[in-house]
């Protein structure tokens, strides 16, 4: 009973994530695991040691047949908030630190990806950044366009400018 509620749990976190990301653990101290919990909580997500058996039961059940790969060895699951980058790039600083955790891949709104793709998801700058990005790269034409009418508009002026005051100098 317990283990097909942990299932049933399993299941439902599989569903209902945006992203996870599945390390392998060996060698980490049980500090260590605690201080990656932490800094995993503080980035929105939450992680969870899983028996491979169990893992695999849950995948085919929530239809991730392709992850089963992934659970193998000692398992940690990370299910991602509403932040996806955050927690890789939690899990990437900490194994800079802590060269046992290994990230093996993940699910990835729907897909799988291997770990260089969540070593690459790391890399990305803020949200806040890449929207800036955006915004400037959208702006730049529009600037441009306003910087030549404006030209036009004050060429227009001036030459208005200068046909009254030949006029009023022949006057």
């Amino acid at each position: 009973d317990e283990k097909q509620a942990l299932v049933d749990e399993v299941v439902t976190l599989l569903a209902d994530a945006g992203a996870l990301y599945v390390s392998d653990y060996r060698g980490l101290t049980v500090a260590e695991m605690t201080e990656l919990r932490g800094k995993l909580r503080a980035s929105g997500a939450t992680v969870r040691v899983l028996k491979n058996t169990l893992a695999r039961i849950a995948a085919e059940r929530a239809g991730c047949q392709a992850m089963l790969p992934l659970f193998s060895g000692p398992t940690a699951v990370t299910f991602c908030g509403e932040d996806l980058v955050a927690p890789a790039k939690a899990l990437a600083e900490f194994a800079r630190a802590h060269a046992e955790l290994q990230v093996r891949g993940g699910l990835l709104q729907g897909g799988v990806v291997d770990a260089a793709a969540v070593r690459a998801l790391a890399t990305l700058p803020p949200r806040e950044v890449l929207v800036g990005r955006v915004v400037g790269t959208i702006a730049a034409p529009l600037s441009g366009l306003l910087t030549v009418l404006q030209g036009t508009v004050s060429g227009l002026a001036r030459a208005l400018q200068q046909i009254a005051d030949q006029k009023a100098a022949a006057a």
